[in-house]
């Protein structure tokens, strides 16, 4: 279809706050693209439509019954947040729901579920309250830097319509004795006088092993007081730690979290969703968005979006002049080695043959011939033909 890319730039807006209506019309599209035996330009509708409902079923619709059961005065954008006596650093900063983006992170099936049906209790509590449960009050959400957390514990915050208290560990870490208890005691005192969500990023570095040889005393007292005041927020508000180095944790910290959420690193699907999501106003093939999800495995949402960024500023930069995409994959590989998997880079400055091998075996990119001449700018019967005369591939070529 010539004008697909229009076509689905509109279906991906119309989804954005769907109907059924307008779902309905845009899996009539599918199915008669798919009748067509357009099962390219289907897929990629297909994947709109996956994307679309998990979005639905990450915002339960009775959340807005409890919105208001969570206590506490109203923070405003002129309320004073607490500061370091010594040298006035600010606590914290607050973040209101209006400044966080209303779309919700990108996960697998598995975590989406889990954050969805965590909204879910948060957004019925008087239900739980009537058979004697309550919903949980604490999450600790660890993984991989890059993977997505801080936005998820943002968005979380914003579905519920709390403003987040994120605590400034550099605000909170002091060199004089006993003042970095005192500060902590006094993040939480301010947090549990105001209705929002305490966000404490980086937690490990003021939540670490107590019998860790290389800490001193102080860190003891830090923890300690970690924990009671970890304690004494329980029946008042909810708490968000967020860390990258969950071994560095004491166990006493991890037992105050009822909630104990892994974020991992994104799959193949993910990945390909995770492009698309940054890929506007650039609109960009379907296959080159599985391409650049290929050479991206193992990387992380913030590493896919820096490609991203390189593609659509190739795009812009070059306006009228042919730009492969295999061309900035091997600019970015070249400016950001770390940013891709060694094996991924390997087949990238390999011989063309092998290269067009791996992606041709690929049944993740499900690519034929064809899809990767109209990548790498030559017809199928080059391709074929670098393919034959390639050696067998003994790179990696699937996720593993």
């Amino acid at each position: 279809m010539d004008h697909f890319p229009i076509i689905q730039a509109l279906c991906r807006a119309a989804l954005a706050q769907p109907t059924p209506a307008v779902r309905k019309q845009v899996e009539r599209l599918r199915d008669a693209l798919t009748k067509d035996g357009e099962t390219k330009v289907a897929g990629a509708l297909s994947s709109l439509l996956t994307a679309a409902d998990r979005s639905v079923e990450l915002v339960p619709s009775r959340i807005a019954k409890s919105r208001a059961q969570f206590p506490g005065e109203t923070l405003s954008r002129n309320t004073q947040v607490p500061v370091d006596r010594e040298t006035a650093a600010p606590l914290a900063d607050i973040v209101f729901p209006p400044d966080v983006s209303p779309q919700p992170p990108l996960f697998d099936d598995t975590v989406s579920r889990a954050i969805g049906s965590l909204l879910e209790e948060w957004g019925s509590l008087e239900a739980l309250a009537e058979v004697g449960v309550e919903a949980p009050k604490t999450c600790l959400i660890y993984g991989a830097p890059g993977t997505g957390k801080t936005r998820l514990a943002l968005w979380l915050s914003a579905q519920l319509e709390l403003p987040v208290l994120v605590a400034k560990i550099d605000g909170l870490i002091s060199s004089f004795l006993g003042t970095t208890a005192r500060n902590i005691g006094n993040l939480f005192a301010f947090a549990n006088r105001y209705r929002c969500v305490l966000l404490l990023d980086e937690f490990d570095a003021i939540a670490k092993l107590r019998d860790d040889p290389q800490e001193v005393g102080e860190i003891k007292r830090v923890v300690n007081a970690l924990l009671q005041n970890l304690d004494s927020r329980r029946e008042i508000g909810l708490t968000i730690g967020i860390t990258n180095h969950p071994r560095l944790l004491d166990p006493a910290v991890w037992r105050r979290f009822e909630v104990q959420l892994e974020i991992p690193w994104p799959n193949f699907d993910v990945r390909v969703e995770i492009a698309r999501s940054f890929m506007p106003p650039v609109t960009a093939p379907e296959a080159h968005l599985r391409l650049i999800a290929w050479f991206t495995e193992g990387a992380t949402g913030a590493e896919i979006e820096a490609l991203v960024r390189t593609y659509k500023k190739a795009r812009a930069v070059r306006v009228g002049e042919p730009r492969q995409l295999l061309d900035t994959l091997r600019q970015f590989a070249t400016l950001n080695s770390a940013r891709i998997d060694p094996k991924r880079r390997e087949l990238l400055f390999a011989d063309i043959g092998v290269l067009f091998k791996a992606m041709s075996r690929d049944p993740s990119l499900g690519f034929s011939y064809e899809d990767i001449g109209n990548i790498a700018g030559k017809d199928k019967s080059t391709i074929s033909r670098h393919i034959s005369k390639s050696g067998e591939v003994e790179l990696g070529t699937g996720d593993q």
